[in-house]
């Protein structure tokens, strides 16, 4: 129920709101609570409630208090706090990059139901959200076919992404420093240096922290409509060009280097420098996106040159 999950997701967040703050100190506002977090004010309410009740809050003067850090079992598993129409999508796109999907491969609703544990209908719906944009086609009788990209196709799409993730990335240099997005840009970062150091046999886990690294960088000036697209872009950007696995390690080891640099001049909250590296990412992302749209269509024989 999408209500409770977003209750839940919420209930987690308190939590790690709550160690972040010393004990003795108030947290803020309902209002600014529910903007960061996403949720509304209703919910915001009912979680600080739970919260007070198991003793790590307490209401002063219409403040919340933190009165302890003693989080531990009081987390709610994380597959609880995931939508299934966001889960479905996870669990699609490793399908499309695990299984090594080509245009053409066909998608069968019955099965994609088994396999995921999500509901025919859920899978259907999450089809047809893709098939206005021709990535997947349903055929009467024989079920739904994946149809890969044109060059027109992804060149329009990575233009809408040039302009969405430059904005983002500038409005995220200037957020104030006590925002909670810096911390999980540590985070990220961290995830980063421990990839690097072991990506000849975790390179495939790139896709994950690639789309991690991006949505938070959009979240970086909060607009539905972006969030929403970069849905598609995810499905392109992530899992497209990954069908050419010869040298995947290679620009997965890359890419890291170049999100390092990145996320360096993120800190830095220099405009220009964060226009250069995002624009220096970017410019690579093209490329790698294009070159495996060459090598895919490309004659048997023909040699791979790498992006």
């Amino acid at each position: 129920m999408k209500s409770d999950t977003v209750y839940k997701r919420t209930f987690n967040q308190m939590l790690d709101l709550i160690q972040d703050h010393p004990v003795g100190a108030a947290l803020p506002s309902e209002t600014v609570l529910a903007s960061e977090l996403g949720a509304s004010r209703t919910t915001i309410r009912k979680v600080i409630d739970e919260l007070c009740a198991a003793g790590l809050l307490r209401f002063e003067a219409r403040r919340r208090i933190v009165l302890s850090h003693d989080c531990g079992g009081l987390y709610h598993p994380v597959v609880e706090t995931v939508s299934a129409s966001d889960r479905l999508e996870k669990l699609f796109m490793e399908w499309m990059l695990r299984g090594d999907a080509k245009p053409g491969t066909a998608i069968n609703e019955a099965e994609m139901a088994r396999r995921f544990g999500i509901s025919t209908t859920g899978i259907r719906e999450f089809l047809n959200r893709f098939s206005r944009f021709g990535l997947v086609e349903r055929r009467p009788g024989s079920g739904w076919v994946f149809k890969g990209f044109s060059e027109s196709f992804a060149s329009e799409l990575f233009e809408i992404r040039e302009m969405f993730e430059l904005r983002s990335a500038l409005a995220f240099c200037r957020l104030p420093r006590e925002e909670a997005c810096w911390k999980k840009l540590g985070q990220i970062e961290q995830e980063h240096h421990a990839l690097l150091a072991d990506i000849e046999t975790r390179f495939h886990d790139f896709s994950d922290l690639d789309d991690r690294f991006h949505r938070l960088v959009i979240h970086g000036a909060p607009n539905r409509f972006i969030e929403d697209f970069y849905d598609i872009i995810t499905f392109v950007f992530h899992y497209h060009y990954q069908w050419n696995k010869k040298s995947e390690k290679q620009r997965n080891r890359t890419a890291i280097v170049e999100h390092l640099r990145y996320i360096e001049a993120l800190r830095s909250g220099d405009e220009a420098t964060v226009d250069a590296a995002c624009r220096a990412h970017l410019k690579s992302a093209r490329l790698t996106l294009f070159q495996s749209m060459i090598n895919e269509t490309a004659p048997a024989g023909t040699k791979d040159n790498g992006a």
